[in-house]
C-alpha cells in the first residue's frame, strides 16, 4: 500500500487539510493507496509555483536546447522504469500487463523525445511591409509560451495521456500543473518523481491529486491558469468549456466517441475480424476511440458477426498478475454498473446477447467481452458511449449508407474502414466526419500523427505539431529603424 504525495514547488506534501481517500485494484479490490484529497487551496499554491517558475529562475531563462535536454532526460527514465511503470500501470487499471509494455510505456517514451526534438526549432517569421509612416520597419515575430498549463488526466491511459499532454507543454516553454485521475493516480505519481529525477526545476511541473469535483474547478477558474487541456467525458467538456470562456482561457478538449468500423464486402476476413475485436475491446472497451460500431456489407455480415462472436468467447478475463489474461476488470464497481445498464438497456429494446454471459473472477469488477446481436442504429446502444467491452454488428447496402451511419452520431473523434479497394478507401475516408480515419488497420497513434475529435468529441488536437502549437503564442515585434 502506498501513501501518495501532491508535488507542488519541488517538494512532496500531502493535502492541506490532511483528508485522503482511498484507491483500490479493480482486480482484486484490494488497498492500492491513500491518495490526496486536495482542494482549491493546494491548486492554488501549485498554480503561484508554476507561475512563479515561468517568471523567475532556471527555466524561465534556460533556453530551448536545455528544455530538449530535459526532455531527453526525460524520456530516458521513463524507459529505464518500464517494468515499474506496467506494473503500477496494471495495478491501478486493472489491465494486462502486455498492453501497457507494447502500448503506453513506448509510446510515452516516443513521445518525450520527439518533442523534445521539437524544443529547440520553434522559429519566427520576418514579415516585409510598405514600413510605417515613411519609416522602414523591422517586423518579426517569436513564438512564445502561452503560460500556466493546467492539464486534467483520465484514468483509461494515464501515464500515456499525461506525457501527450505534458511533453508538448515543457517544449514550448510552459509550466504545467497536472490533476491525475482519482481511479488512476499512481503511474502519475511515480512520472512526478521521475520528472525531479531529470533535473526539472522547482515548480515547472506540479501535480494535485484529488476528487475530479474539487480540483478540476478550481484549476479551470484560477486567474493565473492560462490554458487547459482535458481528456475526459463530453459532459466534463462542456462544462470546463464554459467556465474557461469567462476568463478566455485557451482550451484542448479530447472528449467522447462513438467509432465506426466499416468492413466493405471484399475484406479479408482473416485480417479483419482480429483487428475489429481488438479495437472493440482493447483496454477493456474502456477507450474514446473504441469501434464499437462495426458496420458490415449485408453480404457478409452473418459470418463477420459469428466470428466475432467466436473471438469474443476466445478472449481470456482475468486480472493482470496472470501472464495469460487479456483483458483484465472494468476500472471501478460504479463503472462496470454503467457499462451492464448500457446492456440492459439494449436487451430491453430488443438487441439479443451472442457473447457476453459466461463466467468472470469472482473477485474485482469483471464482465465479459460482449457482443449484441439484432441492434438497429436508432438504439441507444448504437448512440451513446458506453466505455466497455461491448460491441454490435450492424448491415448496410450501399457506400452511401454506410456513410450516413457512421456520421449518425454527436460524436466525431475516429473510425475505420477495411477493403482492398484503394479507390473505396480513400473516398470513404474523405466523407467520415471525424478526426481521424484508419483504413485497413484501428486507430493507429503515434506523436507526429494529431489526435483529436469533431462535433462532441471535442476541440484541438493532442500530439503532433498542433498540440505543440496550442501551448504557444505568436508575438509580432515591429521596429522602426
Amino acid at each position: 500500500m502506498i501513501d501518495l504525495q501532491n508535488l507542488i514547488d519541488g517538494r512532496r506534501c500531502m493535502a492541506l487539510s490532511g483528508s485522503t481517500f482511498e484507491k483500490h485494484a479493480p482486480a482484486t479490490g484490494t488497498l492500492l493507496a491513500h491518495v490526496p484529497a486536495s482542494n482549491a487551496r493546494d491548486v492554488d499554491l501549485a498554480v503561484k509555483s508554476a507561475h512563479a517558475a515561468l517568471r523567475h529562475g532556471p527555466w524561465a531563462s534556460a533556453g530551448a536546447a536545455a528544455r530538449a535536454r530535459w526532455l531527453h532526460r526525460l524520456a530516458d527514465l521513463v524507459e529505464r522504469e518500464t517494468d515499474a511503470l506496467t506494473a503500477l500501470l496494471a495495478d491501478e487499471q486493472g489491465r494486462p500487463q502486455v498492453e501497457m509494455r507494447m502500448m503506453d510505456v513506448p509510446m510515452s517514451v516516443d513521445t518525450l523525445r520527439y518533442f523534445a526534438g521539437w524544443a529547440d526549432k520553434l522559429e519566427g517569421r520576418v514579415i516585409p511591409t510598405d514600413g510605417f509612416m515613411g519609416r522602414p520597419t523591422l517586423n518579426y515575430t517569436q513564438r512564445v509560451p502561452v503560460g500556466v498549463a493546467a492539464q486534467i488526466i483520465p484514468w483509461n491511459a494515464p501515464l500515456m495521456i499525461a506525457v501527450w499532454k505534458l511533453a508538448p507543454a515543457l517544449a514550448a516553454g510552459c509550466t504545467v500543473v497536472i490533476k491525475p485521475s482519482e481511479d488512476a493516480p499512481l503511474a502519475v505519481a511515480r512520472l512526478g518523481e521521475l520528472i525531479s529525477e531529470a533535473g526539472i526545476p522547482d515548480g515547472v511541473v506540479n501535480i494535485v491529486h484529488g476528487l475530479g469535483a474539487e480540483v478540476g474547478p478550481a484549476l479551470v477558474a484560477h486567474p493565473l491558469v492560462n490554458k487547459i487541456s482535458f481528456t475526459g467525458s463530453t459532459e466534463v467538456g462542456r462544462t470546463i468549456a464554459c467556465e474557461a470562456a469567462r476568463t478566455f482561457k485557451r482550451v484542448t478538449l479530447e472528449l467522447g466517441g462513438k467509432a465506426a468500423q466499416i468492413v466493405f464486402a471484399d475484406a479479408d476476413l482473416e485480417q479483419v475480424v482480429p483487428a475489429l475485436a481488438m479495437g472493440m475491446f482493447v483496454n477493456q472497451g474502456q477507450t474514446c476511440a473504441a469501434g464499437s460500431r462495426v458496420l458490415v456489407h449485408r453480404s457478409i455480415a452473418q459470418a463477420v458477426e459469428a466470428r466475432l462472436v467466436d473471438a469474443a468467447r476466445a478472449i481470456r478475463v482475468g486480472p493482470p498478475s496472470d501472464t495469460t489474461s487479456r483483458m483484465g476488470a472494468l476500472i471501478n464497481q460504479r463503472h462496470l454498473a454503467r457499462v451492464r445498464a448500457h446492456i440492459d438497456v439494449a436487451l430491453a429494446e430488443g438487441a439479443i446477447r451472442l457473447a457476453g454471459d459466461e463466467a468472470v473472477p469472482d473477485s474485482g469488477w469483471f464482465m465479459r467481452p460482449t457482443i449484441l446481436g439484432g441492434v438497429q442504429p436508432g438504439m441507444r446502444i448504437a448512440r451513446e458511449e458506453v466505455f466497455g467491452p461491448v460491441g454490435m454488428v450492424i448491415p448496410f447496402d450501399t457506400e452511401d449508407e454506410a456513410v450516413d451511419m457512421a456520421n449518425d452520431t454527436l460524436f466525431g473523434l475516429s473510425a475505420s474502414l477495411w477493403t482492398r479497394d484503394i479507390a473505396i478507401a480513400h473516398r470513404v475516408a474523405q466523407r467520415l466526419d471525424v478526426g481521424a480515419v484508419a483504413i485497413n488497420c484501428w486507430s493507429p497513434l503515434d506523436a507526429r500523427l494529431p489526435w483529436g475529435g469533431t462535433k462532441h468529441s471535442g476541440i484541438g488536437r493532442d500530439l503532433s505539431r498542433a498540440a505543440l502549437d496550442s501551448y504557444l503564442e505568436e508575438k509580432v515585434v515591429t521596429a522602426a529603424l
